[in-house]
């Protein structure tokens, strides 16, 4: 099954700021996934949200996509915005900053 990936003003802007490779290789496991690939290490649910995360190792970078899915109209993935990761843990912030932009995407379709 066929899954949409629509990217939100900053989801963009974060994939626009990569290098042309990093770029690449992020599309490519985006591709995989929206192409109905189940796997946790390109595409995992954050615990506790309604907040899942794309996954890219590139070159020994951790790139991250936050994203969400409305279900309303089929399988859509919304992605939020992207970081490069630093550290192990996923920083508080950067999830409250997706969650956030979820109910202002929800909020503003009805």
């Amino acid at each position: 099954m066929k899954i949409e990936v629509f990217f939100m003003d900053e989801a963009s802007e974060f994939l626009d700021s990569l290098p042309e490779k990093a770029k690449k290789k992020v599309a490519y496991n985006i591709n995989r996934i929206s192409n109905g690939e189940k796997d946790n290490e390109l595409f995992s649910k954050l615990d506790d949200t309604d907040i899942w995360e794309f996954r890219t190792l590139y070159n020994g970078v951790k790139y991250r996509l936050f994203a969400f899915w409305d279900t309303e109209q089929g399988a859509i993935i919304i992605a939020t915005h992207g970081i490069i990761k630093k550290t192990q843990k996923t920083p508080k912030k950067e999830i409250k900053k997706a969650e956030d932009l979820r109910k202002e995407y929800f909020d503003d379709k009805d």
